[in-house]
């Protein structure tokens, strides 16, 4: 209950804040058309980027995986007043239940939403659990990334977690899609995931580059 009750005023401060975001996003037109035909997709962004695009989960109908720590609590109540569903777990406790959840969610018609890099790193290195969702849902993975022009960064966590600060303009950008995972693929192969972590460093140089374009023309 207390943890509910922290998750509950923290979501009252990440709402007023975003409230005064300045955000634009950009999303391919592949990505609209299949949004429009309701197709299977994966969404995999970076974890320390979670403050910058938490808000988005209820836009794309979105379903996260959050960790069974204390700070995952937190961040699933927060998840949950947003409008998103959750299933509780990451890959070091709690993995095969989390992915259960996960697949059933995404039956339901839940896109699921992994932070891929997750849950303590290395930083920016994707991880074999969205591989294997994509596998075992026959769906794409979409990359999520933002660019913000001014937050404050918790250099010692190990993510670089990045919250806008108020007022702060906020580029999200999709990048193309990478292709789903065959059946007879593994997902633990790392080139799959070197090429995953290249489309999301794509993603996210579009984000920077948006971003500039747009506080150029103000």
């Amino acid at each position: 209950m207390k943890n509910k009750l922290i998750g509950f005023a923290l979501f009252l401060i990440y709402r007023s804040l975003w409230l005064t975001w300045r955000i634009r996003i950009h999303e391919p037109e592949r990505m609209q058309q299949a949004m429009r035909d309701k197709e299977p997709m994966v969404l995999a962004h970076w974890h320390g980027q979670i403050p910058g695009i938490l808000y988005l989960l209820k836009r794309y109908h979105a379903a996260a995986i959050i960790s069974t720590s204390k700070d995952g609590d937190f961040v699933d109540t927060m998840a949950r007043l947003i409008g998103a569903k959750t299933t509780r777990g990451s890959t070091t406790r709690g993995g095969a239940s989390a992915l259960k959840g996960m697949l059933r969610l995404a039956k339901e018609g839940w896109r699921p939403a992994i932070a891929i890099d997750g849950p303590k790193g290395p930083r920016h290195q994707a991880k074999p659990g969205v591989l294997e969702i994509s596998r075992v849902i026959g769906a794409p993975i979409y990359p999520l990334t933002c660019a913000v022009d001014r937050a404050w960064v918790f250099h010692k966590a190990w993510d670089k977690t990045i919250l806008p600060k108020p007022f702060a303009r906020i580029q999200v950008a999709w990048g193309d899609p990478v292709p789903a995972v065959s059946r007879d693929q593994d997902g633990r192969n790392p080139d799959l995931a070197r090429a995953l972590e290249a489309a999301m460093q794509s993603a996210e140089h579009q984000a920077t580059q948006l971003l500039q374009e747009l506080i150029a023309t103000k």
